[in-house]
């Protein structure tokens, strides 16, 4: 049941996506966001299944974001530093993972922050060469060598952000159902079986966060090409709550999860400035409280009771 309304939602949404950019085309920028942002959650469900949460993956978002910009003027190809993003961040991913799958709860959630927050600091003083928060603006790249400009430019990321939503989404909904699954689950709930069995419980949290990792940082590509512009605000320890923020309002429970609360959550920030400037902050953080009381599943656990009570 699950498997198929999980299908029918991908595809739905997929189809709503591109039609809700071709009908409002500042829509194109908002949703590419969204779809980047739910690919760094993506990430993060396979370490909730395992019960452990990341309070800094904003480091691998930026990254792969700063990565492109470097090498968006030596390589101006985005089907080439796209992979090389996600190859960085899932080298680092390892190193790092190598560290933090050693500890538990929030302590493998604080040294994860920590460690994004060392890189926020070094983006920010090394101003030769990161230009600090200035930041760095990409130059012109190219979509498997054709040199695309305005809205070409706009429906080619976002056309790429869109494939990877789907390829990644599929992945994770395989292996949430593998062994691999299973022992994540496992970790959450009797690790110490798992040794008994012979499984070690640091090797299969260490393949999810590289996993992670790798979900991150093409996530961190997608929001460099998409912004032209990067920053360091993007390892900043808000942007990792951002990203857990999304992982709440979407729900744990499916792999659609991460992009319906990406979505709601670009979507609700979006008109909430615009309608109270000053104030957008406390409607996100009402929204979120109002998740958590009235819907702990979040929004797919909203679709999927709404679900069973039609077909009970």
């Amino acid at each position: 049941m699950n498997r198929t309304l999980e299908l029918v939602l991908a595809l739905a949404g997929a189809a709503l996506i591109v039609a809700l950019a071709y009908a409002v085309p500042w829509l194109r920028f908002v949703l590419t966001i969204a779809l980047a942002k739910g690919l760094a959650v993506l990430g993060i469900l396979l370490l909730l299944r395992a019960g452990q949460v990341s309070f800094g993956h904003a480091l691998y978002l930026a990254l792969a974001a700063y990565l492109v910009a470097f090498g968006a003027a030596l390589v101006p190809e985005a089907l080439l530093l796209l992979p090389a993003a996600a190859l960085l961040a899932g080298t680092v991913g390892l190193a790092v993972g190598l560290f933090v799958v050693r500890y538990r709860e929030i302590f493998f959630g604080m040294l994860n922050l920590a460690l994004s927050m060392v890189f926020y600091s070094v983006l920010e003083k090394f101003y030769s060469l990161t230009h600090g928060t200035d930041g760095i603006r990409l130059p012109p790249v190219r979509f498997a060598g054709q040199a695309l400009e305005g809205d070409a430019a706009q429906w080619a990321v976002l056309a790429l952000a869109l494939v990877l939503a789907l390829a990644f989404g599929a992945l994770v909904r395989v292996a949430l159902a593998s062994p691999l699954g299973e022992a994540l689950a496992g970790i959450k709930t009797r690790e110490t079986r798992l040794e008994f069995m012979g499984v070690s419980a640091k090797r299969v949290l260490l393949s999810a966060y590289v996993a992670s990792a790798v979900m991150a940082g093409c996530g961190g590509a997608i929001i460099a090409l998409t912004t032209r512009h990067v920053t360091p605000a993007l390892a900043y320890w808000t942007t990792s709550g951002e990203l857990v923020f999304i992982a709440i309002l979407g729900g744990a429970g499916s792999v659609v999860g991460p992009f319906l609360g990406a979505a709601a959550y670009e979507l609700t920030r979006v008109y909430a400035a615009a309608l109270v400037a000053n104030a957008w902050q406390l409607v996100l953080g009402l929204v979120l409280l109002g998740v958590i009381v009235f819907a702990p599943g979040g929004l797919w656990g909203l679709i999927r009771g709404a679900t069973q009570r039609k077909t009970a």
